[in-house]
C-alpha cells in the first residue's frame, strides 16, 4: 500500500509540474501575442493618419494665430493696403511685383510678409495668400502665389474692415485714401471696389492662408 501511495503521490507531484510548465509557457505566448499587437498598431495607416492630421491641425492653428496678431499690430490692413494704383499700366499692383499676382518666392516686401516668411517659409512649408472681395466675395486677388497647394493643404481665413478714409501703405501713396482714389479713377484704381451702402467702410474683405509642406 505504501509504494502505491508513493507512486499516486509522485503522479499527483508529476502533473502539478506538468500544470506549472503549461501556465508558464501560456504566459509567455500570451506576452508575446500582446507584444507582437502593439508592435502591429504602431505602424498602422490609420496611425499615420492620426499623425498627418496632428500636423495639419498645428498648421491651421499657427495659420489663424498669424492672421489674428497680423490683424491686432495693423500689419495685415497695411499689407492689404500696400498697393501701387500706377503700376502695371494703370491697373495697380502689389508693390514690387508689377502684375496682380505676387511674390512667388515668399510674402510681400512688409511685415506681413516677413511674418509670413519667418512663419511657414523658414520652415519648408509653401503658402498661398488670397483675397476675396465684392458682393458675396465672388472676387479673387492673389497677394502671394507660391503655386498649386497640396492634398494636405489647410487654410485660415479673416474678415477685415477696410474704411473709407484708410491710406495706401505703397512708397508714395501714403496720403492716398481709398475714399480719393474711388472718386478720382485717373490716378489708378484700388482692387476692391467700393461698397458704397457700407457707410464709412469702403468693404469687407476676408484674407485667406493656404499652407502645406513643401
Amino acid at each position: 500500500m505504501r509504494g502505491r501511495r508513493d507512486r499516486f503521490g509522485g503522479g499527483r507531484d508529476g502533473r502539478g509540474q506538468a500544470h506549472t510548465l503549461e501556465a508558464f509557457a501560456a504566459a509567455i505566448l500570451l506576452v508575446a501575442g500582446l507584444t507582437f499587437a502593439l508592435q502591429a498598431t504602431a505602424v498602422t495607416p490609420l496611425s499615420a493618419s492620426t499623425s498627418n492630421q496632428h500636423i495639419e491641425n498645428q498648421q491651421r492653428a499657427v495659420a489663424g494665430d498669424l492672421l489674428t496678431t497680423s490683424a491686432e499690430n495693423g500689419d495685415l490692413d497695411a499689407a492689404l493696403l500696400y498697393w501701387d494704383p500706377d503700376a502695371d499700366a494703370g491697373e495697380g499692383a502689389f508693390v514690387g511685383t508689377g502684375a496682380y499676382d505676387s511674390h512667388t518666392e515668399g510674402g510681400p516686401p512688409n511685415d506681413f510678409g516677413e511674418a509670413l516668411n519667418r512663419t511657414f517659409l523658414d520652415r519648408t512649408i509653401a503658402f498661398n495668400v488670397v483675397i476675396y472681395h465684392g458682393e458675396r466675395n465672388e472676387n479673387r486677388t492673389q497677394m502671394v502665389d507660391m503655386g498649386s497647394p497640396s492634398d494636405n493643404a489647410v487654410t485660415a481665413t479673416r474678415t477685415v474692415a477696410l474704411p473709407d478714409d484708410a491710406n495706401l501703405t505703397a512708397p508714395g501713396h501714403e496720403d492716398t485714401t481709398l475714399r480719393r482714389l474711388a472718386d478720382d479713377t485717373e490716378n489708378g484704381t484700388f482692387y476692391v471696389e467700393d461698397d458704397v451702402v457700407a457707410g464709412d467702410v469702403y468693404d469687407y474683405v476676408e484674407v485667406q492662408i493656404v499652407v502645406w509642406r513643401m
